[in-house]
């Protein structure tokens, strides 16, 4: 069966959502886990998730019934509800980025990224990035997001679908890279 990259629709994709995202989430994996397969950092409650769906479905890979990937879309609007999405807003917008500031442009936050460990280095990072570029980028002009330094296969996989790194930095003991992609020059 072929893997469908769409928009989350129904309470069953945001519960899909939260069961992938609960068996990902940092505290949940051993050491080793942590260091081959990546993890998740900010945790999220079903009712979060369904107010950031209420005001922007998110993007989701869905194998059969199964989400079996996604890239949460989080209108700023939304961050302020969530410290660690509001940290990641207030130092977007003190960054610049071709010497203008991004406060006040057109951005959008990816909120989290995670793909089922069973469906890995299948393309779907790439797949659900397009997707969510061609949805938004009328709306928006970047898309930003962090990545934790320990997570460098995440940072990876983000340079490959178009983002570049233009800021570092720390939060929670944990040292970070603010990373964009510009929907602007194509």
């Amino acid at each position: 069966m072929s893997i469908l990259i769409t928009r989350a629709s129904s309470r069953a994709h945001l519960e899909g959502i939260m069961a992938l995202h609960t068996a990902n989430l940092r505290c949940n994996l051993s050491a080793e886990e942590i260091r081959t397969q990546g993890f998740v950092s900010a945790e999220y409650t079903l009712e979060f998730l369904e107010h950031m769906h209420a005001v922007g479905p998110s993007i989701i890979a869905v194998d059969g019934n199964e989400v079996v990937g996604y890239a949460l879309v989080a209108d700023v609007s939304v961050c302020a509800e969530h410290e660690l999405l509001w940290d990641m807003v207030n130092v977007i917008d003190r960054t610049s980025y071709n010497g203008v500031l991004l406060k006040g442009t057109r951005y959008v936050v990816m909120g989290q990224l995670c793909v089922a460990r069973s469906h890995r280095r299948a393309g779907l990072v790439n797949r659900m990035y397009q997707h969510y570029r061609q949805t938004l980028a009328a709306q928006f002009d970047y898309l930003i997001t962090d990545t934790a330094r320990d997570n460098p296969g995440s940072l990876r996989a983000h340079i490959k679908s178009g983002f570049q790194v233009i800021s570092t930095l720390q939060y929670d003991g944990i040292e970070w890279d603010l990373v964009l992609w510009d929907w602007t020059g194509s």
